[in-house]
C-alpha cells in the first residue's frame, strides 16, 4: 500500500484509462463468464461448509492442503465445478474413498462424480492441492499472497483475495452467491516459532513432530469466500470484551510482539467502532464468532471476524485526512472502515461482484456516520461532503453481470454522496436509521442483488427511489441543476440526467431555506421576492451540479 499521494495519482491513472474506454465495449472471455457467472455445474449443489486444512512452509513460498466440501443436491448431476487458479494444482479429488477424474478449463476445474447426486442428499467431496500460490504484488488492491518480514526478520504472511477470488489460494466454489451455511474450519500448519490467525474462534494449537504447530480455527456462520482468510506472524494476543446490544462480545487483537504496547492504546478505537455501529447498523452479525483484529503486512481488508490492519497505528489514511477538513484525523481509517464491511459485505454480500456498490458505499458512508455519532451532524456532513477523491463519473457504478466485472472506484466516495444525498431526501433521521438497522435484520447473512436492496429501501423509506437509483447507480453523470431568475421568478430544472429524473432540492435564495420539487413535463417557475438582484445557492449536502443560464 502506497502513501496517500501515490494512491491519488494511481486513481487518476486508473480513471484517465476508464475514460479511454469508456465508451468501447469490453469483450469479456469464455474464462469471464466461468468465474462471474452461476454455472450448471455450481447450480446444482448448495455449498454448506468448508473444511480446510493448510500447511505453510514459508522459507519455500509453498503451500500443500486439502478442502473438505459438505454440499446439499439440489438437482440431478454429476459434473461439479471448482475453482483453482494456477500455479497452484490439484493433486487429487476423492469421493467416497474413490479417486475422481476431472477435467480443467483454465482456473475452472470440472469434477466428474462417479456417486448417484440425489436431491435432498448431503454429500462431501475432497480437494487436495499444493504449489507456490500466487504473490500478491500491490495487496489490497491485487490479490494473494503477502510474503513479507517483519523488522526482527520474522517472516510475515497474509492473503487478501477481493476480486481476484479466494481461488488463488484455496479450492473453493468461487462465486459470491453461494455461502457456507455452517461455516468452515480452519487449520493452519506453520514453523513453530510463528503464529497462524484465521476467521472465527482459535478452538486448540497443536505441537507436532516436525518442529510445527497448527492452528485450528472454525467459523460458524455462513461466511463469503474472499472473507475467508489466514495470517502468520510473530504474533501476540490481547483481547476485550464490549457490552453490546446481543450480550457480551470478545474483543481480540492479534499484533506483531514489538507493537503490544502501542496496539493495546491505539486499538480502543475497535471499541468506538463497535458503539457507534451497533446504534446505526444493529448487532455486530457475528457474536459466536468474536471479532478480530489482525495485524498485517498490507493496508487491510475486511476479512469476516478477522480484519486485517495494516495503518501503522496512527489516525486517518495512513496518517493523512483525505476530507482535509480535519474530521478524518479524529480515527483510524482502516479500524472503521474495514469494520464498517463486517455489517456491509459481511453480512449483507453481493452476489455478483457488479453490485460491489453494496459493500463499499455504505461503509465508506460509515465513516461519516462514525464521525456523527461521536462529533455531530455537522462534523459528518462536512467530511462527507469535502472527501471527494477517486469519483470519476465516467463508467456507471454497477458494472456488469455475470462476467466477474469489477465497478468503477466511484462506489466509494460517490456512493457515499449518493447516500447522504438520499438521506436529505427523507429528512427523518429516525425513520433513516431504522432503515439501516433494517437492512441488516432483513438481509442478515444473506447474500443480495442490487435491487433487493434498493427495493427495501424505498419500501422503507416510503418513496418512490427507482429514478434516484438509476440516475446515480446506471448512469455515470451527476445532475445538473440549471436555473434562471428573471423578472423576480426563479426558472428551473434537471440536465444532464435520465428521463424522469425529479428529485427534489434544497436551495438557499436570499439566505432563505427552500425545497424545491421539479414537473419533468414542463417549467419548473418559483416566484420569488421583489428585489434587484437575488443570491441562491445549492445546499451543499446534495451531490449535484450548479449552473445559472445567464439572462
Amino acid at each position: 500500500m502506497k502513501q496517500i499521494l501515490s494512491f491519488l495519482l494511481l486513481v487518476i491513472a486508473i480513471e484517465y484509462c476508464h475514460s479511454q474506454s469508456s465508451t468501447a465495449k469490453i469483450n469479456y472471455t469464455h474464462q469471464d463468464t466461468l468465474r462471474g457467472s452461476v454455472t450448471e455445474e455450481r447450480a446444482w449443489w448448495d455449498l454448506l461448509h468448508y473444511n480446510i486444512a493448510l500447511s505453510v512452509d514459508p522459507s519455500t513460498q509453498t503451500i500443500k492442503g486439502k478442502n473438505i466440501i459438505e454440499y446439499k443436491v439440489l438437482e440431478n448431476n454429476n459434473v461439479m465445478q471448482i475453482d483453482l487458479q494456477s500455479p497452484l494444482i490439484i493433486n487429487k479429488i476423492v469421493q467416497k474413498g474413490e479417486i475422481l477424474k476431472f477435467r480443467s478449463d483454465g482456473p475452472a476445474h470440472f469434477i466428474y462424480l462417479k456417486e448417484k447426486q440425489i436431491p435432498g442428499e448431503i454429500c462431501e467431496i475432497s480437494v487436495e492441492f499444493s504449489g507456490k500460490p500466487h504473490v500478491a504484488e500491490n495487496p489490497p488492491w491485487d490479490g494473494g499472497f503477502i510474503c513479507s518480514r517483519d523488522k526482527d526478520n520474522n517472516h510475515f504472511i497474509a492473503t487478501s483475495c477481493q476480486g481476484i477470488g479466494a481461488s488463488i489460494w484455496w479450492p473453493c466454489k468461487d462465486h459470491m452467491y453461494d455461502e457456507p451455511d455452517n461455516g468452515v474450519f480452519i487449520s493452519v500448519n506453520v514453523p513453530e516459532n510463528l503464529v497462524a490467525v484465521a476467521n472465527g474462534r482459535l478452538q486448540n494449537v497443536k505441537k507436532e513432530d516436525n518442529k510445527t504447530k497448527t492452528y485450528s480455527w472454525n467459523v460458524i456462520n455462513p461466511i463469503n469466500s474472499y472473507g475467508v482468510a489466514i495470517n502468520i506472524g510473530n504474533y501476540v494476543n490481547f483481547s476485550d470484551e464490549y457490552n453490546g446490544e446481543n450480550g457480551k462480545l470478545d474483543m481480540d487483537y492479534w499484533v506483531l510482539s514489538d507493537n503490544l504496547d502501542i496496539a493495546k492504546v491505539h486499538f480502543k478505537d475497535a471499541l468506538r467502532m463497535m458503539e457507534a455501529f451497533e446504534y446505526w447498523f444493529g448487532p455486530y452479525p457475528f457474536y459466536e464468532d468474536s471479532y478480530k483484529l489482525v495485524e498485517t503486512p498490507y493496508l487491510g481488508m475486511e476479512h469476516q471476524s478477522c480484519i486485517g490492519y495494516g495503518n501503522g497505528y496512527q489516525n486517518g489514511y495512513r496518517g493523512t485526512d483525505i476530507s482535509n477538513t480535519g474530521w478524518g484525523k479524529k480515527f483510524d481509517f482502516i479500524i472503521i472502515h474495514e469494520s464498517g464491511h463486517e455489517w456491509f459485505a459481511n453480512n449483507i454480500t453481493y452476489k455478483d461482484i457488479a453490485d460491489m456498490w453494496i459493500h463499499e458505499s455504505f461503509t465508506s458512508y460509515s465513516e461519516a456516520l462514525f464521525l456523527e455519532y461521536f462529533y455531530g451532524k455537522d462534523a459528518a456532513a462536512e467530511y462527507t461532503i469535502n472527501t471527494s477523491y477517486g469519483i470519476g463519473n465516467i463508467k456507471p457504478m454497477i458494472s456488469d453481470y455475470g462476467v466477474n466485472s469489477s465497478p468503477t472506484n466511484d462506489i466509494y466516495n460517490k456512493g457515499k454522496k449518493m447516500l447522504h444525498t438520499l438521506r436529505q431526501i427523507v429528512n427523518n433521521d429516525s425513520k433513516w436509521r431504522s432503515m439501516l438497522r433494517g437492512l441488516n435484520v432483513h438481509f442478515k447473512h444473506k447474500t443480495v442483488t442490487s435491487k433487493q436492496i434498493e427495493n427495501f429501501m424505498a419500501e422503507t423509506l416510503v418513496l418512490d427511489l427507482e429514478k434516484f437509483f438509476d440516475q446515480y447507480l446506471r448512469n455515470p453523470e451527476i445532475p445538473v441543476f440549471e436555473y434562471q431568475i428573471k423578472n423576480n421568478e426563479l426558472i428551473y430544472n434537471w440536465s444532464n440526467c435520465i428521463e424522469g429524473f425529479n428529485m427534489p432540492l434544497e436551495v438557499i435564495i436570499d439566505d432563505e431555506q427552500h425545497l424545491l420539487t421539479f414537473n419533468v413535463k414542463g417549467k419548473n417557475i418559483k416566484k420569488l421576492k421583489n428585489k434587484e438582484t437575488h443570491d441562491l445557492r445549492v445546499d451543499a449536502d446534495y451531490y449535484v451540479y450548479t449552473r445559472e443560464i445567464k439572462k
